[in-house]
């Protein structure tokens, strides 16, 4: 009885790490997170990658979120995405913990076990990454439906980190 609970209580420890948060921060070594790459001196690359499971809204948001970041930290005034990819990374499986008995021969001793072996997937799903191409602008935002203002976005998106 103690194995079992041992075992229940092992798998419960793994399936705490197994999976990763999905914060908004800078990309992680498990590569969660964001990060941007300057393409012109008013184009950027931006990229969000969600821990596994993260809805696609979240990871969306969160490059929004970043790009318009950027957009004011380069002093600029508002943004037009001109190309999304929204990628799925890894198939979700993750790692997985398997639990069964089974028998053994030690010459004039043996011993024989006798159960039912189950595995549990520790994984959370697959993991998505939304990388956008944005253009940067300033003065009054033209009305276009891939058009952002910059601090709108960060006070709309950052009531929701």
């Amino acid at each position: 009885m103690r194995r079992v609970i041992l075992i229940i209580a092992a798998a419960a420890t793994l399936s705490a790490c197994a999976s990763t948060p999905t914060l908004y921060q800078p990309q992680s070594p498990k590569g969660v997170g964001y990060s941007e790459y300057r393409i012109e001196s008013d184009r950027f690359r931006v990229t969000f990658r969600g821990g596994p499971g993260a809805p696609q809204e979240q990871v969306s948001d969160y490059a929004l979120l970043r790009a318009a970041e950027v957009t004011v930290g380069a002093g600029y005034d508002w943004f037009r995405v001109v190309d999304r990819q929204m990628q799925v990374v890894g198939d979700g499986s993750g790692p997985r913990l398997s639990v069964g008995t089974g028998g053994a021969d030690f010459g004039r001793h043996s011993a024989v076990g006798v159960g039912v072996g189950t595995s549990f997937n520790l994984g959370g799903g697959p993991a998505l990454a939304n990388t956008i191409e944005i253009l940067l602008g300033k003065g009054p935002a033209p009305r276009a439906p891939d058009v952002y203002v910059a601090r709108e976005v960060e006070r709309t998106l950052r009531a929701r980190t």
